[in-house]
């Protein structure tokens, strides 16, 4: 069985407010499991899919940006400093046998203790406002493509992966004499947001008439669990708007999941105003039960998105 252990951290800093999402708790405990459905499917088939070179940190890069893309979000640029701080937190994964966003000074390969010191120390400036994320897998499937996938799999990761104001990018990995790969990237925006979506406005994964969606996600692979005392669960279904400033974000009046010509799922909501790991400006829903193969599914989300009504409703369909 393969083994995940995953972890992500979101600092967003705003003037003089500065707000910490990650998760892992702030970098607590660790996890163990399968990260849902992805490792039988040929990732490099799936329509678009950017080219494979089988380089760890390449693909997982290339990977975030083809999900982004089809979310609507901006491709994020590869910066060389940026790849250097994530190599360097991926080394010392490695070399230390530990997966954390926390460095231990003294220990083998520590390149600083947080992500913000790692982004210093290899010459990445952050003058403000800034906000910066870090997503971290380790498993015996060496991909960079699905390294990626079970991260965005794993909704407090996506949260981060698709935060639409990021800019820039760097990605590393590392790789155990057993093939246990470490991975890590690291996601900036720095002297100002992104290019974002702009206010009042989301962007929703799975994407509308996204084919070959997984069925499941076993939750107790992800920490903090999103679906604490049940593993597997359906695939989750999220929006996404831009950070733009604390306490402006996505209220849900209602966000359903339902097959075509059936009743409505019974789903957990995730949403600031009830999970305090789900960010301001995202919102998820997580069916109880996997999801049918090949089954069309209709979702409907409508709310109010950094003051302004926003109703959507599209639909997807399982493998």
């Amino acid at each position: 069985m393969i083994t995940d252990r995953r972890r992500s951290a979101l600092m967003l800093s705003a003037l003089l407010a500065a707000a910490l999402l990650s998760a892992c708790g702030g970098g607590g405990g660790g996890t163990a499991g399968s990260g849902g459905t992805v490792a039988p499917i040929d990732l490099t088939q799936a329509p678009g899919a950017p080219a494979f070179t089988g380089n760890t940190a390449l693909d997982g890069y290339n990977w975030i940006n083809y999900r982004r893309t089809m979310l609507g979000l901006s491709a994020l640029a590869r910066n060389a400093s940026i790849d250097l701080a994530a190599q360097g937190h991926s080394n010392y994964q490695r070399q230390n046998n530990t997966v954390t966003h926390e460095q231990t000074p003294g220990l083998p390969g520590f390149t600083g203790a947080t992500l913000l010191d790692r982004l210093t120390n290899a010459g990445y400036q952050t003058p403000r406002p800034y906000a910066i994320g870090e997503v971290i897998s380790a498993t015996s499937n060496p991909s960079g493509f699905y390294q990626a996938e079970e991260l965005i799999t794993a909704i407090y990761h996506r949260f981060v992966m698709f935060e639409p104001i990021f800019k820039e990018a760097g990605t590393g990995a590392a790789t155990t004499s057993a093939n246990y790969t470490y991975f890590t990237a690291d996601l900036t925006a720095v002297g100002g947001n992104g290019p974002g979506l702009g206010a009042g406005r989301i962007a929703n994964y799975p994407i509308a008439g996204q084919a070959n969606v997984p069925v499941n996600f076993l939750s107790d692979s992800e920490s903090p669990d999103p679906v604490p005392g049940q593993n597997e669960v359906g695939y989750p279904i999220s929006v996404h708007a831009d950070t733009i400033r604390l306490g402006v974000g996505v209220t849900v009046s209602s966000f359903t999941v339902a097959p075509r010509g059936g009743a409505a799922l019974t789903v957990r909501l995730l949403s600031h105003a009830n999970d305090a790991d789900t960010p301001e400006t995202a919102a998820a829903i997580i069916p109880l039960a996997p999801l049918k193969s090949a089954t069309v599914y209709d979702v409907s989300f409508s709310g109010v998105v950094a003051g302004v009504p926003v109703t959507r409703n599209w639909s997807f369909t399982t493998r």
